[in-house]
Order: C-alpha cells, then sequence, then structure tokens
C-alpha cells in the first residue's frame, strides 16, 4: 500500500485540454494536504483556474492560504508570474534589486521573456522547484508537497525539459548552476508526472504519446488519471438483453410498470424506440470506454478513475475528489 512516505514531493498534473486537469491538480493539492501537512499548489498558465475552484479572488505573485483538508492540513497556491519570477531570479543570482525594477519599467523584462520562450518556462520550472527544496530556519521543509497544475499533454516534456537545453547552452554561471538544480529535482524520485484523461479515443492517445515523450526525456512518469468516468447504468447481461430484446416486449413490460397501455392510447408503444435508441447509444459508449481503458492497461501504469459529478464541480465536488483520491491511495 502506498504511504505518504512514499509519494513524491513534487507532483506534475498534466493532460490534454479538456479533460480536466487543474481540476484533478486541485483535488490531488488537497488529498496530500492531509494529517497536518502542508501543500503548494502551482498554476503556470496564468488562467487563474486555480482561484475559480476555490472560489477565492485572482492569486497574486505570493503564496496564499486558500484551503484547509481534512485532518487540519493546509493548501496554498500560487499562480507564478514570469515577469516577476524574472526579478527574483536577477535579484537571487545577481543582486540587481532596484535595477531590476527599473528594467521591468523599461519592458526589457517582458522582452527578454518574449523572445527566449525557454527562458519563461526555466523560470516557472524554477520558481516550483524552489518551493520543493525550501527550508524554513530549523531545516524542516516549508512544503510537505508541491503540486504543479502544468502544461497540456503536448508541452509538458518541452517545458520540463528545457532546463537540460539552457544548461547545455549556458556551460558555466549562474544561469548553468539554476538550470542543473532544476533538473535534479525534476529528474529525481522527489518528482512524479501525472497525466490526465478521458476514455475518449483523442485524449487517451494524446495520453499515450505523451508518456512515451516523458520516457524517452527520461522524466519520471506518475500514474494516469481517468476524469469524468460516468457510472454504469447496465452490465453486461443488461447489454446482451438490449441487443436481442424485441419491440413488443419492451412494450409490454413498459405496460406492467404502468407506463402506458391502451386506455392511454398506446403511450408504451410510442416509448419503445426513444427508450432503445438510449440504450443502444449507451452500449455503444460502453464498448468505446471499455476499448480505451484496454489501450490505458496497456501502459504499464497505475490507472485511477474519477467520477463525473452530477451536480457539476464546486468547492464541495473538489473535496469530493480529494477524497476519493485518497482512498485509491494516490494520495
Amino acid at each position: 500500500m502506498v504511504t505518504l512516505e512514499d509519494v513524491s514531493r513534487l507532483q506534475v498534473v498534466s493532460g490534454k485540454g479538456g479533460t480536466g486537469k487543474t481540476t484533478v491538480a486541485a483535488a490531488l493539492a488537497l488529498a496530500l494536504a492531509t494529517a497536518g501537512k502542508r501543500t503548494l499548489l502551482v498554476e503556470v498558465e496564468g488562467r487563474q483556474g486555480i482561484a475559480q475552484l476555490f472560489e477565492t479572488q485572482a492569486l497574486p505573485y505570493e503564496e496564499r492560504k486558500i484551503a484547509v483538508a481534512s485532518g487540519g492540513g493546509e493548501v496554498y497556491a500560487l499562480a507564478i508570474d514570469p515577469e516577476l519570477a524574472l526579478l527574483d531570479y536577477l535579484q537571487m543570482f545577481y543582486k540587481l534589486g532596484g535595477a531590476g525594477r527599473a528594467l521591468k519599467k523599461l519592458g526589457a523584462i517582458d522582452f527578454a521573456t518574449t523572445i527566449a520562450p525557454g527562458l519563461r518556462d526555466v523560470l516557472l520550472t524554477g520558481k516550483a522547484c524552489e518551493a520543493v527544496r525550501r527550508k524554513d530556519k530549523n531545516g524542516r521543509f516549508v512544503y510537505d508537497y508541491v503540486v504543479m497544475d502544468a502544461p497540456p499533454t503536448g508541452r509538458v516534456t518541452r517545458f520540463l525539459n528545457v532546463n537540460d537545453e539552457v544548461a547545455g547552452l549556458a556551460r558555466i554561471g549562474p544561469i548553468h548552476n539554476q538550470a542543473q538544480a532544476v533538473m535534479r529535482v525534476l529528474k529525481s524520485p522527489e518528482t512524479a508526472v501525472h497525466l490526465v484523461t478521458l476514455l475518449e479515443e483523442m485524449p487517451v492517445q494524446e495520453t499515450a504519446d505523451g508518456i512515451a515523450e516523458l520516457r524517452a526525456a527520461k522524466l519520471p512518469v506518475g500514474r494516469v488519471i481517468v476524469n469524468m468516468v460516468r457510472p454504469e447504468v447496465l452490465d453486461e447481461g443488461g447489454l446482451e438483453l438490449v441487443r436481442t430484446v424485441s419491440r413488443s416486449s419492451v412494450a409490454r413490460s413498459l405496460s406492467a410498470a404502468g407506463l402506458g397501455g391502451a386506455r392511454r392510447g398506446g403511450h408504451a408503444e410510442r416509448l419503445v424506440d426513444p427508450l432503445l435508441q438510449q440504450a443502444e447509444e449507451y452500449a455503444e459508449r460502453y464498448a468505446l470506454e471499455h476499448e480505451q481503458r484496454a489501450v490505458l492497461g496497456e501502459l504499464d501504469l497505475p490507472l485511477h478513475e474519477l467520477p463525473l459529478l452530477a451536480e457539476g464541480m464546486d468547492l464541495a465536488g473538489l473535496y469530493q475528489l480529494a477524497n476519493e483520491l485518497r482512498k485509491q491511495g494516490i494520495a
């Protein structure tokens, strides 16, 4: 059984757009902040998705407590701003202070992060890894876990691996040392990259491709999380019945249940076709989902499923998903 001591301290969550990766990242942060643990949830895409999920104001570029988890743990959040992260970097390594702020006013920082997109990713990953390594005055980690809501699957390998490229270009000096320090975290057991998918062909294929890319880059792949899984309405026996049942049998059953009959003008007959059509659509979807589960099973990774919440996603739903992740042993 997985215990919290076995869980990597940096949890990176990616997934194809529309799979709910931000929701899963937020639920994972809540799940990890159990028994008094402290988790930092990091957003790198500037969409303020975390603030919306936790029903709070837009996040500034500072670590702010946004939730209390079951057992008294705390969830902090940070929306990383590339420009401000660069100012931090310049202050940390070059002690520029006011000169760095002057560069920002002149637009030099925006210029730098625009002409060198790789620099932006270095700053974003570097800030998250700094939070992983940070300790208080007593030598204890400030955060037990850091959860990163990362870019989509198609970009996540390049995003995480950019420091390797930078370390190769800048062979000496602070930039080289910083890039190497970040890669030591990202390519170690301290990190796990999880991919979120749906039981649909395109997200599953993109998940398989993303895992292959991560493995080729020697980045640590964690788990596959299937989100928004619909409940099973019919079992195999019910599906077989759908394939073989006659219209007249369905009509008689509806009438026997009080849903129509001769006295109501054959109302049951009018219900048969829509009912059978719904059943056929369900059977088709069931077969597709079964097929996609088989594809995911071939990836040789732990597989978890989170339910589709009928009431929609709100703060209560987020806590429900966090509890489900804990029950499944992912946190």
